[in-house]
């Protein structure tokens, strides 16, 4: 079982002991890479479109993109941990997905993602974090994910993990350990099916790059969809 983790800040703080409460229980059959951000991830997207119209290897923070890329295409589960800034995930966080726009399904989505399990893992004062677990959820469903499972936890009175009275820290992280020990059971060699709304996604896009085919049979998307088989009756959720 492989897991990978990407970290939306590289402070050991609240997010980080709930994050590392879930991986607790998985560690002795797991091989977990971890990525924190800023430092593991990307400068801001320029926009460059090099990524769009050409190639992602062209982008200029290709080295850092891609290697997270690898370790996301090889894991059997994604693990995404952030807190809440002003209402929303990390500026760290949004710079690594913003970085995958290709990868979302109007261009190339990678085959890979669809049948992944992903966790998202999201805390803030009071209110944002079901907004900043959206921030996340959206990249992963328009990439391929149907089995996305949120854990978010409100702390209302304190944001420092040793302040935060024993008895809260306790409760919040039993649920997280409890949900580790399901993932722990799963037969990972068995990918989880896809839903009707990733479904729905493709079928609409794969409407769409009928039509830019027609127009222009060189558009890069376009290729990348008919060299897949999309564009017929290839299914990237139907495994052969």
């Amino acid at each position: 079982m492989k897991i990978t983790v990407i970290n939306a800040t590289e402070k050991k703080g609240v997010t980080y002991h709930l994050k590392e409460s879930f991986l607790a229980p998985l560690k002795e059959k797991a091989e977990i890479t971890e990525f924190y951000l800023p430092k593991d991830g990307p400068e801001f997207c320029v926009g460059c479109l090099q990524c769009f119209s050409k190639d992602q290897n062209l982008c200029k923070d290709a080295a850092k993109v891609q290697a997270i890329e690898k370790a996301l295409l090889e894991a059997d589960l994604l693990v995404f941990a952030s807190p809440a800034y002003v209402f929303h995930t990390t500026g760290a966080m949004k710079a690594l997905l913003d970085h995958f726009g290709y990868r979302w399904m109007p261009h190339r989505p990678a085959k890979e993602m669809f049948g992944k399990r992903a966790v998202i893992i999201t805390q803030c004062l009071g209110a944002g974090g079901k907004s900043t677990a959206k921030d996340i959820k959206d990249s992963l469903s328009w990439w391929g994910v149907s089995s996305i499972k949120t854990y978010t936890f409100k702390l209302m009175s304190e944001v420092r993990w040793d302040l935060i009275p024993e008895k809260k820290r306790a409760a919040m992280c039993a649920v997280l350990t409890n949900a580790a020990a399901k993932f722990a059971s799963i037969d990972y060699s068995k990918k989880t099916g896809t839903n009707p709304i990733v479904k729905a996604k493709f079928m609409a896009v794969r409407m769409l790059q009928t039509d830019l085919g027609k127009a222009n049979p060189e558009y890069t998307d376009f290729k990348y969809w008919k060299e897949n088989g999309w564009i017929g009756k290839v299914r990237p959720w139907k495994r052969t």
